[in-house]
C-alpha cells in the first residue's frame, strides 16, 4: 500500500517561443545592466579611495626617504666628513642633489627636465617629485629632489586588478542572471504547457460523450431503439456534467469555499453510485456496494467531488463486463476496480494535476488531484494499492471528520 504524499519535482526542458525569448532577453538585459551599474559605482568609489591612499602612501615614502638623506648629510657635515651619495634600497625611489645655485651635484633621476624649485611636491609624466631644502649655508648641498614612479605603478596594477575583477564579475553576473531567468521562467513555462495540454485533453475528453449524445438524439428522432438511446443520452449527459464540475471546481478556486455541515457519508455515496449507474451499465460494469453509516462534518460539495472522482475513475479504467467494489466501513472508504491498474513508478505522479498514466484511457488529470487536495485540507489519509493489468484499490480514512453518534 502506498501513502500518497505531496508533489515530487520533475525536470523541464525550456524551449522558448518568440515572445518568451523577447521577455527572457528583456529581463536578462535589465538585470545585468542594473547590476553592472551598481557594481561599477562601488568599484569606482573603491578605486578613488585606493588612489587617494596610494598618493598619501607615496608622499609619505618620499618624505621619509628625503628626511633620511638629509639626516645623513647633516650628520656627515657635523663629523666633518664628505657625504658620498649612494642609491637607495627601494628601486622605485631615486633622488638628485643640487647646490644653492640649483646646479646638479649628484643625480640618478629617470627624467631629465627643468625642476621647479618653488614647489615642495609636484607631478611630471608618471613620476612624483618631492623637494627638501637644507637651510645650512656651510653645507654645499641645498636641495634634495626625490623622484618616484611607485604611485604610477601601483595605480596601473590597481587598474589591471579592477578590470580583471570587473570582467569576471560581468561574466559571473551574466551567468547568474541567465540561471535566474530560467528558474523564473520554468514554473511559468510549465504552467503554460500544462494549460495547453489541459485544453487539448479537455476537448478530446468532451468529444466522446458529445458525439454519443448527438448520435443518440439523431437515432431517437428516427425512432430507433428509444430505450437504449435514452440510456446513452443519460450516460453522456452525466459524463459531460462530471467533466464540467471538475473543471469548475479546479479552475475557479472552489477549494477556498467551505460550508461545513454534518451529514451521513453513506447517503452521499448512494447518490453518487446512482448517478454513475447509467455510465457503468454501458460497459456492463456491476457496482457492488457495502456501506455502513458514517456521520461526518465537512463541506458536502467537496465530499461529493471526492466520491464522484473515485467512482468515475473506477468506471473509466475498468474493463468491460467487470465489477467495482465500494465499501464504507469503520469510517474507511474503499473503491476497488478490476481494470488496467497503475505502474508502481506512476502511483505518486498519478495524483499530480494534469498527470495521467501511460495506460490512461481518457481524462485530463485533474480528478485525482482534486481528491488529493481535499484529503490534505481535511487531513484525510489517502492510500492506494495497484497492480498493473489487475486493478486498483483507493482507500480514504474519514476518521478525522467522523462524528461518533
Amino acid at each position: 500500500m502506498v501513502k500518497i504524499e505531496l508533489v515530487q519535482s520533475e525536470e523541464l526542458v525550456i524551449n522558448l517561443n518568440k515572445e518568451e525569448k523577447k521577455a527572457f532577453l528583456g529581463f536578462l538585459t535589465i538585470y545585468i545592466t542594473s547590476t553592472i551599474f551598481l557594481l561599477g559605482t562601488i568599484i569606482y568609489i573603491y578605486y578613488m579611495n585606493e588612489v587617494k591612499s596610494l598618493k598619501n602612501s607615496c608622499s609619505m615614502e618620499l618624505y621619509n626617504s628625503s628626511m633620511k638623506i638629509k639626516s645623513e648629510i647633516v650628520d656627515k657635515y657635523i663629523k666633518n666628513e664628505k657625504f658620498k651619495p649612494i642609491k637607495l634600497d627601494n628601486v622605485d625611489i631615486k633622488y638628485a642633489l643640487f647646490d644653492k645655485n640649483k646646479n646638479i651635484i649628484f643625480s640618478y633621476l629617470d627624467e631629465d627636465f627643468n625642476i621647479d624649485f618653488t614647489k615642495k611636491n609636484f607631478l611630471n609624466s608618471k613620476y612624483n617629485y618631492f623637494i627638501t631644502t637644507i637651510n645650512e649655508d656651510e653645507i654645499e648641498i641645498k636641495y634634495i629632489v626625490m623622484e618616484s614612479c611607485q604611485e604610477y605603478n601601483n595605480i596601473i596594477n590597481l587598474k589591471y586588478i579592477i578590470i580583471s575583477v570587473l570582467v569576471f564579475s560581468v561574466i559571473f553576473i551574466g551567468f547568474i542572471g541567465y540561471l535566474l531567468s530560467l528558474i523564473l521562467l520554468k514554473p511559468i513555462r510549465k504552467r503554460v504547457l500544462d494549460m495547453d495540454k489541459f485544453i487539448k485533453d479537455s476537448a478530446h475528453e468532451l468529444n466522446t460523450p458529445i458525439t454519443v449524445l448527438l448520435s443518440s438524439v439523431s437515432m431517437l428522432k428516427n425512432g430507433k431503439n428509444p430505450e437504449k438511446m435514452m440510456k446513452y443520452i443519460s450516460s453522456s449527459s452525466k459524463q459531460i456534467s462530471q467533466i464540467y464540475n471538475d473543471i469548475q471546481f479546479a479552475t475557479f478556486n472552489e477549494f477556498k469555499n467551505n460550508h461545513i455541515i454534518t451529514f451521513d457519508l453513506r447517503d452521499l455515496l448512494v447518490e453518487s453510485i446512482d448517478f454513475f449507474t447509467d455510465i457503468a451499465v454501458l460497459k456492463n460494469i456491476e457496482i457492488i456496494q457495502k456501506l455502513d453509516t458514517c456521520i461526518v462534518k465537512m463541506d458536502k460539495t467537496k465530499a461529493q467531488r471526492v466520491l464522484n472522482n473515485l467512482i468515475s475513475n473506477a468506471i473509466k479504467y475498468s474493463k468491460k463486463d467487470s465489477k467495482i467494489n465500494i465499501e464504507l466501513n469503520n469510517s474507511i472508504l474503499m473503491v476497488e476496480d478490476f481494470g488496467i491498474g497503475i505502474k508502481e513508478d506512476e502511483i505518486k505522479e498519478i495524483f499530480l494535476r494534469y498527470k495521467r498514466g501511460q495506460n490512461s484511457e481518457g481524462g485530463f488529470g485533474i480528478g485525482l488531484d482534486i481528491v488529493k487536495t481535499i484529503c490534505q485540507e481535511y487531513n484525510l489519509v489517502l492510500n492506494l494499492e495497484s497492480k498493473e493489468k489487475i486493478g486498483s484499490k483507493f482507500f480514504i480514512d474519514f476518521s478525522n471528520v467522523c462524528i461518533n453518534i
